[in-house]
This record gives C-alpha cells, structure tokens and sequence, in this order.
C-alpha cells in the first residue's frame, strides 16, 4: 500500500464535531481539517494588500547605495529634522530673551527662571547627570549640588565659569586648576603624621567617631593643610580647596578615606563645556543648577 492511500485510509468524520480530520495522528489524538474562519483569511489579504501598498508609497526596500524612496518621498529623518526646527523657532522668542539677560535678572523675571529652568534641566540631564546623577544628588568623587558647599563658590557667576571652563581639564587654559599634594606618596609626610591630621581634620567636622585632636596634629594641619584650607580649615574657593568643617565630604569621611585622599592627593576632573555647548544653554545650565537649592 502507498504511503498516500496509507494517509488517505486515515481521514474519517469526527463523530462529535463533524469535521473531517487530516489523518495526522499522534497517540490517539487526531487533527481536525478545520478551515480558517472567512474574516481571518480576509484580513490576511488585506495586509498583504496594505504591505504591497506600503512599499510603493513610502521608502522600504534597501538598495546598493541606499533605498527605494516612494511616490511620496516621505523621510522619517526629514520629519524628525522639520520637527526640531519647528520646536527651535517657538523657542526662538524666550532663548533670545535668556541670552540677552544679566545672569541675575534671569532669577528675578517669573517667565525667563522657568524657561531656563526648562532648557537647563534638559541639558543637564543630557550631560551632567551621568555624574552628578538625575537629581543632582552626587555620588562619591562627584558633588552633590543641592547643598551649598561649593568647593568652586556657588555664586551664579562662579558656576557659570566652571561649567564653562571644567575643573583640571587640561585642553582649556582658564580651567580650574588646583591640586592636593600627594603628603603620603611624594614623603611630605610620615604615616604616622598622615594618621594624626587625618584625626585632626576628622575632628573639625565633629564626626561621631572622631577622636579627640592632638596638638601634633593641629601643628602638622597648620604647616601643610593651612595654606590652602585655611588656619580654621574653613576652605578657599578660589583654590578649590573644601570646607572641612561641614559634614559634607566629597570621597567620604571614614579615617581610611581620609587618609587614602592626604596619601594620593589629587582631585577629580570635569570637562569644558564652553563649545560643546551654546552660551545660551550654557546661561540656562547655571541658572538650573544655581536654583537647585544650594546656590549662594
């Protein structure tokens, strides 16, 4: 017997729906010979009558040196291109506003502080919250900038230089430069003094387990830290050197930290932003981060 008239000999009526079956049969279950429903088989043709439609119209099938372009010539590159340049002409108005605006006056009009506020969160979202984070909470090595310890100065002007110019960005001559002496690594300083003014200095923020200062401590803050920091350890932002006496601490506060940052010195890095972005961003950047709650 043919393996056909084998399969023909298998199909039969199914006694409880009445419909054929295929003949196909595994374990005892049989396939029913149910035909699509009509709506189905129709709508498949329909989009494939839609799909046939779809590559004639618009740009659909690759080529050597690009794509078919349809009868329409329709780019959703173009669109998206047509839509920026119509977002940038309603803008047009309130950004000529904020980059003819004294910093200051920016805070002070109801209408220019929400814009820039706008158009800075956007930026600085797009390029400093990888760092800083989305909410500008900061992380370790990276300020926090809702509080109003400003190793820089928080003044308006003062952030809008070092959003311009970065901090130890080498590729900019106006850059913020400063650095810690490496106190442990250079041998400026013994491991045992390292030891004793990173007690001194944990004091100065009233750590809870800091130990009591020791006047060789004190000394040794007075002979090597004093310059930058300040005889009362209160900061110079002109150098960038940190307030000691707040609780804020850029690397952490913990002896082991504090030790680590007198040995290896240092300071961390941020890029120029002056022609990577436009001075009006720029303006409308300051503007965000200053109202953030921290800014002098």
């Amino acid at each position: 017997m043919s393996v056909d008239n084998l399969h023909d000999n298998k199909i039969r009526i199914d006694e409880h729906s009445g419909t054929a079956t295929t003949g196909h049969e595994w374990d005892g279950i049989e396939e029913l010979n149910t035909p699509l429903p009509r709506w189905w088989v129709w709508t498949f043709i329909a989009t494939v009558v839609w799909s046939l439609g779809y590559c004639v119209v618009y740009p659909a099938w690759p080529l050597l040196h690009g794509a078919t372009e349809g009868v329409l010539g329709w780019h959703s590159r173009t669109a998206v291109v047509q839509d920026l340049a119509d977002l940038q002409a309603t803008r047009a108005p309130i950004l000529a506003k904020i980059k003819d605006a004294p910093l200051e006056s920016i805070e002070q009009n109801p209408e220019l502080l929400a814009a820039a506020r706008t158009v800075g969160r956007v930026a600085f979202l797009n390029n400093c919250a990888a760092c800083h984070g989305a909410g500008a909470q900061g992380a370790k090595g990276y300020p926090n900038l809702n509080t109003d310890a400003w190793i820089w100065g928080g003044k308006l002007a003062d952030i809008k230089t070092t959003i311009e110019h970065g901090a130890r960005w080498d590729a900019d001559k106006q850059t913020r430069a400063s650095a810690m002496p490496a106190f442990g690594r250079d041998g400026i300083l013994t491991p045992e003094q390292v030891s004793d003014v990173a007690d001194f200095v944990r004091t100065m923020a009233d750590l809870p387990d800091a130990l009591a200062p020791e006047p060789k401590g004190e000394k040794i803050f007075d002979e090597n830290c004093a310059a930058c920091h300040g005889s009362e350890g209160k900061g110079n932002p002109a150098v960038g050197a940190p307030n000691l006496f707040d609780a804020v601490w850029l690397y952490g506060s913990d002896k082991a930290t504090v030790v680590n940052r007198i040995n290896q010195g240092g300071g961390g890095v941020m890029p120029a932003w002056k022609g990577r972005l436009d001075d009006t961003t720029i303006k409308a950047l300051t503007v965000y981060v200053h109202s953030l709650g921290g800014g002098q």
